[in-house]
């Protein structure tokens, strides 16, 4: 085999890898869908974004929330997101004080309003600081969303998101490939029902 069989060979195996875990977002399209059904209400009802993630998902925690408050396309609505990871100084703070599993339910208590939408990436559902964070979320009332891989770990069998959203590999380059284009969709979907006067109610998605 030449040098430039191997490589295209290794090219197909690593695009073969994410196709079928990008194709099962089309099962996701339902759940998808009344996500951002549910996130557009808590927007009209003048409710926030906080969003919050460990390593490369902290990055895309501070990703979704400028999408959603300087939208790249001209014209589209800005919308008030904050990410929980952007303060190292608080985030450090709390860590040393009550440990770092506190770190987002502790800004949470403090930040959140009922209203509002908490959304939690972890790649593979086993981050507990995450965790810990939905679950403060749903206890003030919040909307919780959460992106997860693999078979979704405590995040999915606890049942502390009210919209779990699955990128169905265990492969952390994949998962974290889809929740881009899965945090995309909610941003896209969010607007369209922004777009669309009259449907921010109940029975639109049921």
């Amino acid at each position: 085999m030449s040098d430039r069989q191997f490589f295209e060979q290794r090219a197909d195996t690593a695009l073969e890898r994410r196709q079928a875990p990008l194709e099962a977002l089309l099962d996701e399209a339902e759940h998808l869908a009344r996500a951002c059904h549910a996130m557009a209400e808590r927007f009209h009802a003048g409710g926030k974004l906080i969003v919050f993630g460990n390593g490369g998902g902290s990055t895309d925690a501070q990703h979704v929330s400028v999408e959603f408050v300087h939208p790249v396309i001209v014209g589209k609505r800005a919308l008030p997101a904050i990410s929980l990871t952007a303060d190292v100084a608080t985030m450090t703070g709390v860590a040393a004080k009550v440990g770092f599993a506190e770190v987002f339910a502790h800004q949470l208590r403090q930040l959140a309003t009922g209203h509002d939408i908490a959304l939690g990436l972890s790649v593979d559902g086993r981050c507990d600081n995450v965790l810990r964070g939905l679950e403060q979320a749903r206890e003030l009332g919040l909307l919780t969303v959460a992106l997860v891989g693999g078979d979704g770990g405590p995040i999915a069998r606890r049942n502390v998101a009210g919209h779990l959203l699955r990128a169905a590999s265990d492969d952390p380059r994949v998962v974290k490939e889809v929740h881009v284009t899965m945090y995309h969709v909610l941003w896209e979907l969010v607007h369209v029902f922004f777009e669309h006067p009259g449907v921010l109610t109940p029975e639109v998605v049921s």
